[in-house]
């Protein structure tokens, strides 16, 4: 158990005023609790799944990518004409699509969408899955080629004539100008838990990404990319998105007995498909938190880390929405200004992060904007600061 931290406390100078949520795109109804063997796209269950994530208040949408996924890019062209107010979020690896084309297709989607595209630029944590689609670079050189692409998308959207490079990953002649935005640059997010993932994303991104970390082990981060923006000659910070795999239910003791039933269900399910040791450090680190302790200050569960070997996002918040909104306003107290929450019961538990916890974290932002004090939902939630709740962990997995 961690320790309690004063309640009704001041607004922490690290805090961010505000908060926007992040949800993941889902485009048939499998879900790692009941997965079905497709690649396809289900496209009722895609509309109404879309119509749940605007209907609920999320602000964006991650449009994932693989080599045997859709292609993220006609995905969120889809999201932006099915609704109204989503920003959609296009993960795009720079080895499948040259930069001067990406920065062409991203600046359409800004245009169809009426300035809500984003992209969330991957560099590649994985040397088999890179290869599958004939990128045989070593990681250190993919993020390299991520920040001289990122000085070629910004360029293509902003130079007023044709332009020519030539780089150590890419040469063009007189390109240009390039399709442009609807309303200047579009926000670029890098994620990564390398050196050169810090590198790039404190001098050049517009958000940068984490997974759900212990909150002194994720501040430590903070600081690290936000001191190398500051050394890059930077006054305008990346933003912080950090992203967790919230499991509610009515009362903590509730959301308990349903954490360790849908972690049992996973184990299993990822024991038949093996494991190897993952290669890309944030992995690591989520393994390695997971072998020191699976409870974490007020609500973070890592044993969903540690049954399906960190593979993505997939440290758990588990408590009653009240509890599990507080957590992520500790985040918020510790610089997060973007939060993505997805669930393992994928529709159900997006329509449920809309009524139970978007509006008490929007209620408690409200609040300190009024009053410049905190209110009361993390002194009266505390979670695994109070022995109980640590008990209901426990009786749950006997």
């Amino acid at each position: 158990m961690s320790d309690t931290p004063a309640p009704d406390a001041a607004i922490p100078p690290t805090a961010s005023p505000e908060v926007e949520f992040i949800s993941l795109s889902h485009l048939n109804p499998s879900t790692e609790l009941n997965p079905v063997p497709t690649r396809g796209i289900d496209l009722p269950f895609f509309r109404r799944y879309v119509q749940a994530l605007e209907d609920a208040g999320f602000d964006y949408t991650l449009l994932p990518y693989g080599s045997s996924s859709a292609d993220s890019f006609v995905v969120a062209s889809a999201v932006g004409q099915l609704t109204e107010r989503i920003r959609p979020i296009v993960a795009l690896r720079p080895n499948t699509t040259f930069p001067t084309v990406g920065a062409q297709k991203l600046a359409t989607l800004e245009q169809l969408t009426e300035g809500r595209a984003v992209v969330h630029l991957i560099s590649g944590g994985n040397d088999a899955e890179q290869a599958r689609q004939g990128d045989y670079l070593p990681k250190d050189r993919r993020y390299a080629r991520t920040s001289e692409y990122i000085d070629i998308l910004r360029r293509s959207w902003t130079e007023p004539a044709p332009f020519s490079h030539d780089g150590e990953f890419y040469r063009f002649d007189d390109f240009g100008p390039g399709f442009a935005p609807y309303d200047g640059p579009i926000p670029i997010s890098i994620g990564g838990q390398s050196d050169e993932a810090f590198a790039v994303g404190g001098a050049k991104a517009d958000i940068f990404s984490f997974w759900g970390e212990p909150l002194d082990d994720l501040r430590g981060e903070i600081d690290r990319v936000h001191g190398l923006a500051r050394g890059a000659g930077r006054t305008t910070l990346p933003r912080i998105w950090v992203t967790f795999r919230p499991i509610i239910a009515r009362t903590d003791e509730l959301a308990w007995r349903k954490a360790q039933d849908y972690v049992t269900r996973i184990a299993e399910i990822h024991k038949q498909r093996g494991q190897g040791v993952p290669q890309n450090v944030g992995s690591q680190r989520a393994l390695a938190f997971a072998a020191r302790s699976e409870l974490y200050d007020r609500a973070l569960w890592t044993r969903t880390a540690a049954v399906t070997n960190a593979a993505g996002a997939s440290t758990a918040l588990v408590g009653a929405p009240e509890t599990v909104a507080a957590a992520i306003l500790d985040y918020v107290d510790h610089g997060a200004s973007l939060v993505s929450i997805r669930g393992y019961d994928t529709l159900a538990d997006a329509e449920d992060y809309g009524r139970h916890i978007l509006p008490l974290v929007r209620q408690e932002l409200a609040h300190r904007a009024a009053t410049g004090r905190r209110g009361t939902l993390q002194a009266e939630h505390p979670g695994n600061y109070d022995p109980a709740y640590a008990r209901y962990a426990t009786a749950a997995r006997s």
